[in-house]
């Protein structure tokens, strides 16, 4: 699963601040549009632009947006485009909770099938790589790992560090050499519990993992602005957020 600004694929086309509708999209009868792209890009605003043209309902893929606590930090959608345009999964769950990709997914799909019976166009916006990529591909049913387990790993890796842990890893698991990044410490970690206590590679776990919907259905966009332009637009979201009580919504929490 990727996203791209290039037309490599039919179901991916470029996307800018100023050019997000394609006459393609205008055409197709049912369809799952995917917004991605870096925090202050625009993504929210053009969510809502590409619902008003397509009869859209816009769900959140952001980790952070679920939880309700974070309005001010996460630049929670403001009432207005709430109410002009439906919006889901945005403040759904406390941070005193747990809430997982499985659970978001499980939420998302539920949501997606609703707003297709209406033959309305879900539109997923956000910048959580991993919840678009279990939405796509699917996410592998793994049994839940023992805390006992994992404690022991994150310990064992903790005292000798990434390098030699990935080494150990490829050990253990050789099949995970192309898979997991030899620089990525969560991965390599939860690569090491999953072959230990299921005894099958998370690799093969992933391979034979199916997606629920329809991989024709998805159109996927990335909003990729000039570096100037996003780092105004960062600098405008810091300020605003600081003036919105962003200070105090850390110390509530």
């Amino acid at each position: 699963m990727q996203f791209t600004t290039t037309k490599t694929k039919e179901d991916t086309w470029a996307l800018n601040l100023n050019n997000f509708t394609n006459h393609h999209l205008m055409n197709q009868k049912q369809m799952i549009v995917l917004l991605a792209g870096p925090t202050a890009s625009g993504k929210s605003k053009i969510a809502v632009q590409l619902s008003k043209a397509l009869n859209g309902e816009i769900i959140n893929a952001d980790s952070m947006q679920v939880y309700k606590e974070l309005k001010v930090l996460t630049s929670r959608p403001s009432f207005s485009d709430k109410r002009n345009i439906k919006h889901h999964l945005y403040g759904i769950v406390s941070v005193k909770k747990k809430f997982s990709t499985g659970i978001w997914l499980k939420f998302a799909i539920k949501k997606i099938k609703l707003i297709l019976n209406k033959k309305k166009v879900p539109i997923l916006v956000g910048g959580t790589g991993l919840y678009f990529k279990a939405l796509v591909d699917g996410l592998a049913k793994i049994p839940n790992i023992p805390k006992k387990i994992r404690k022991k790993i994150i310990k064992h890796h903790q005292k000798i560090g990434q390098k030699k842990f990935y080494l150990e890893l490829l050990k253990l698991d050789p099949q995970v050499k192309d898979f997991v990044s030899e620089t990525d410490s969560q991965r390599s970690m939860r690569a090491y519990e999953v072959k230990q206590y299921t005894k099958k590679s998370l690799y093969d776990w992933t391979k034979s993992t199916k997606p629920v919907l329809d991989s024709n259905l998805f159109k996927k966009f990335f909003v990729n602005p000039q570096k100037d332009f996003l780092l105004k637009q960062i600098n405008s979201r810091v300020n605003r957020m600081l003036k919105e009580g962003a200070k105090k919504e850390v110390k509530n929490f």
